[in-house]
């Protein structure tokens, strides 16, 4: 008897995988290439095609004929032809619209003229686009100003038209830059291969419209090597944003230990201090802060401050609205976007693939896993019940307020201490959003505490006497959630989170995927509350997990005897 494929496809564009079927593993991988995961209803994984996975694909090599050829070999059932068309239309989009450099300007290239005279007929993009002199009149080529180079490619991609972008790059202010060849302490300064395959893959020769794009590596993998040694092969001033204060000033201990940049070359531009030199290191925040609603955004000239060659946006997944704007209008400037995920819980990956750049280079974590560059990790989400009191609460409650009360189900705190004793001795994160309940178990069980509104000093003193060993239970808010180093950190409870963020669970679990010098496997608990919302929004932020290929069991609390 011959054994079903392990996927269907339906014709609304979503994609059913078996996970029982002993090639799911291998379909999972392929479709990783082409979709994204919707969610997990019991042993079927739902796939759904986006635009952008689609036009992903494509500029990584994938033609359409090869994606539809490859889903006929593990579908059960024939393509529907609303797929095939649907497939075919986005992925062979890309390439049919250039954007070039010619003389006098930017020019705007259509495969057919047909397709330019859409272009024209589009209301936000047709006063955009000019006409060639009439010596040179054609009906194929349209001229664009420079700076409405980020507002064509943006229009575009939001109508489902991605632009190849092959105008080039200025190279920005000459900087003398190399990595040192040993650090510090003496020992080798090692480029593993796949950061420079990472490097190679965004500024490459193969590539012609290189230069700008995202790397997708799992956190603890070193995505600020990648950074360091795009800055090294280019040697130009560089602009770097990051998400808080604590990766600034991560990313500049980084450049002053491992490339030859000196303290008069780097600095740092956040609350703390406003320092433009040749490298400079920023927060997002500091960038959109502003007095009130009715003013601009005083700190985006820092974008124009300097001839910068390069611009690296640190955590890409998070850049906030008004970063997006003023990244519209530096699209002559290279720029490379680092994630642990592609996934943004505001819609907006389209705006990222037009403005920052296709996905250049992703390494799955199980990959890494496999090749011991990250830990071994299990994932387990526990179902914690709600006593009778939280029960009546959460049931009395508003809708807006019910995510709250499952959050902080006081009978989590029980499941903390169990696994706390479970894994005693053992380097532990306890990650929780509220600040209630993370001050509560921190008086409960006499457990340091670091919040947003603990000085940088503090905060760094306490991560060394952990990392020293010193104290092995941290208690964090979701400031720990990014540019935090805990290479010994084991085992991560997370009891509360951000409604159903995929980003957030890929950052949580990713603090403690460094490799252990003993080669202890990493746990992963999510605390959930039966019977309430954080059930659906578990199995949203689950689907990072998932997709990643990480093992994702479902325990449910019954006290101490539980087996988690």
């Amino acid at each position: 008897m011959t054994l079903p494929k392990p996927l269907w496809v339906q014709s609304d564009g979503t994609l059913l995988l078996d996970e029982r079927h002993p090639d799911h593993e291998e379909t999972r991988k392929f479709l990783r290439e082409i979709a994204e995961l919707h969610k997990r209803p019991g042993a079927w994984h739902t796939y759904r095609f986006t635009p952008v996975t689609l036009w992903n694909a494509a500029a990584a090599g994938w033609s359409s004929e090869r994606v539809l050829q490859s889903l006929a070999l593990c579908s059960r059932n024939p393509l529907p032809k609303q797929i095939e068309d649907l497939i075919r239309t986005y992925m062979d989009r890309y390439g049919q619209i250039r954007l070039v450099t010619g003389d006098g300007g930017l020019k705007l290239i259509a495969a057919t003229p047909e397709l330019m005279d859409r272009l024209r007929g589009m209301e936000t993009i047709g006063p955009i686009l000019g006409t060639l002199p009439e010596t040179e009149s054609s009906d194929t080529i349209a001229l664009v100003a420079s700076e409405c180079r980020g507002t064509v490619k943006r229009e575009l991609a939001a109508r489902g038209y991605p632009v190849k972008d092959e105008a080039g790059f200025h190279a920005g202010e000459r900087l003398e830059i190399e990595l040192r060849t040993e650090t510090a302490s003496g020992g080798p300064v090692i480029v593993r291969d796949y950061q420079a395959d990472a490097v190679e893959a965004l500024l490459g020769e193969a590539a012609m419209d290189g230069g700008s794009g995202i790397v997708v590596l799992p956190c603890g993998a070193g995505k600020t090597w990648v950074g360091l040694a795009a800055l090294a092969r280019l040697r130009c001033e560089t602009l770097i944003l990051t998400p808080n204060g604590v990766s600034v000033s991560q990313w500049i201990a980084e450049l002053l230990k491992n490339t030859t940049l000196t303290e008069a070359d780097v600095g740092e531009y956040t609350g703390r201090a406003k320092n433009v030199k040749p490298v400079t290191v920023a927060t997002y925040q500091v960038l959109t802060h502003r007095r009130s609603k009715e003013e601009s955004y005083p700190h985006l000239q820092l974008f124009v401050n300097r001839d910068w060659g390069l611009i690296i946006y640190d955590e890409v997944h998070l850049l906030p609205a008004p970063v997006f704007r003023i990244t519209a209008d530096i699209q002559a400037t290279r720029r490379l976007g680092l994630t642990a995920t592609l996934v943004r819980e505001d819609g907006r990956e389209g705006d990222a693939f037009a403005l920052i750049g296709p996905k250049r280079y992703e390494m799955p974590w199980k990959t890494m896993e496999s090749q011991g560059w990250i830990a071994r990790a299990s994932c387990t989400e526990v179902r914690v019940p709600l006593d009778s009191r939280t029960a009546s609460d959460y049931t009395a409650a508003p809708k807006r307020s019910r995510h709250r009360i499952a959050g902080e189900n006081p009978v989590k705190a029980e499941v903390v201490k169990a696994l706390l004793r479970r894994h005693i001795g053992t380097p532990t994160l306890v990650i929780g959003q509220y600040l209630d309940q993370l001050h509560a178990l921190s008086k409960e069980l006499s457990l340091p505490l670091i919040t947003g509104a603990m000085p940088h000093r503090s905060r760094k003193r306490l991560f060394d006497r952990f990392n020293d060993g010193e104290i092995d239970v941290l208690l964090v808010s979701k400031v720990a959630n990014f540019a935090v180093d805990l290479p010994d950190a084991a085992i991560a409870i997370q009891v509360s989170g951000s409604y159903g963020s995929r980003q957030e669970e890929a950052q949580r679990l990713g603090r403690i995927l460094r490799p252990k010098r003993n080669g202890t496997e990493a746990s992963f608990y999510s605390l959930v509350s039966e019977g309430t919302d954080e059930v659906e929004f578990s199995r949203n932020r689950g689907r990072f997990l998932l997709e990643q290929g990480y093992p994702y069991s479902v325990d449910r609390w019954q006290g101490e005897e539980t087996r988690i």
